[in-house]
């Protein structure tokens, strides 16, 4: 199977942003987000590592049958 770059830019972007948005919320909270800043990290931590692991490769060294059959020149 290719490696998709945009799919995996599609699954970088919304978590960055929203691990991002989290975070700000968890240090610059008033009111009922002091109460759950430790969710709020939680979230956005985990939505950063999420959106950084779509982002590791696979490389898949053996031929997939689509790839055997195309021998066009």
């Amino acid at each position: 199977m290719a490696d998709n770059r945009i799919a995996r830019g599609i699954v970088l972007v919304p978590c960055l942003l929203l691990g991002a948005a989290f975070l700000a919320t968890a240090v610059w909270g008033q009111g009922a987000a002091v109460e759950n800043r430790n969710l709020a990290v939680g979230i956005g931590l985990g939505l950063l590592f999420a959106g950084l692991l779509s982002q590791i490769r696979t490389d898949d060294t053996t031929p997939s049958a689509s790839d055997e059959l195309d021998d066009t020149p």
